[in-house]
């Protein structure tokens, strides 16, 4: 669809969000060949790499390949710990911690935004009209939702590995690590959209930016950093004090 957009944002747009999936293809052929002991890590580091592009290459290159299921073979098989735990700054744990709550809360909200915009229907039924007067209110609700059932799935098959926990147990376990954390992560990603879309963009064309635009999902790369700022003291004291998992 035509913009009034600025040629130099639309370019930067489309640039930023080219490097995010040249660096989550990078990633994803990786994992694939070098797969995460944790599982979940297989999905967590090149979703991760559509937002943070070369800086989490950089991390998955000095960090994350110490967790391959390659490396705690070695490791088990000289009766040492796995060198993701002795080798990985506690900062980087953390990160890594954050990380894993940010690209379940990416991809809920990559889906509910794209739900929204092709069946606006779903609006209707998260408040807009009733609640909201501002669709985008009702849509963030929507990503709330899905956000959080995939961030504690995503927790799920963090910690009951780990812990040999029941469902039950898990699930509860995964509350407790996840919520905070995801709501954290969200108050970033909204506050740097609701900065976008209300004052950025329409100072920038004077409307904002649809979600079937490039200028849309640039901003929501920018978002998710701000999210991982956000959550990352919440997932500093959940690391620390164990009720989130070392990583």
């Amino acid at each position: 669809m035509a913009t009034t957009f600025p040629s130099w944002l639309h370019a930067l747009s489309i640039l930023a969000l080219l490097l995010g999936a040249a660096c989550s293809l990078l990633l994803s052929v990786q994992v694939i060949r070098h797969p995460q002991h944790m599982t979940v890590m297989n999905v967590v580091w090149p979703v991760s790499a559509l937002f943070g592009t070369v800086f989490v290459v950089w991390a998955y290159f000095r960090y994350g390949r110490l967790a391959t299921m390659e490396a705690h073979h070695r490791a088990m098989e000289r009766d040492e710990k796995p060198p993701n735990m002795t080798q990985t700054p506690f900062r980087v744990m953390v990160s890594k911690g954050a990380l894993h709550c940010g690209s379940g809360c990416m991809l809920g909200d990559v889906a509910a935004e794209w739900i929204a915009f092709l069946v606006p229907a779903v609006a209707v039924w998260f408040g807009w009209h009733s609640l909201f007067e501002e669709k985008m209110y009702a849509v963030w609700a929507l990503d709330f939702v899905f956000a959080f059932g995939l961030g504690i799935v995503f927790q799920y098959y963090a910690i009951v590995p780990m812990r040999g926990l029941s469902p039950g147990q898990g699930i509860v376990a995964a509350l407790k690590a996840d919520t905070l954390s995801l709501i954290a992560w969200q108050v970033g990603m909204y506050g740097f959209m609701a900065f976008a879309q209300f004052n950025l963009f329409p100072q920038l064309a004077g409307e904002r930016a649809p979600v079937n635009s490039a200028e849309f999902w640039f901003a929501m790369q920018v978002a998710m950093v701000a999210g991982f700022l956000t959550s990352y003291p919440v997932n500093w004291w959940l690391v620390s004090t164990g009720i989130k998992e070392r990583m």
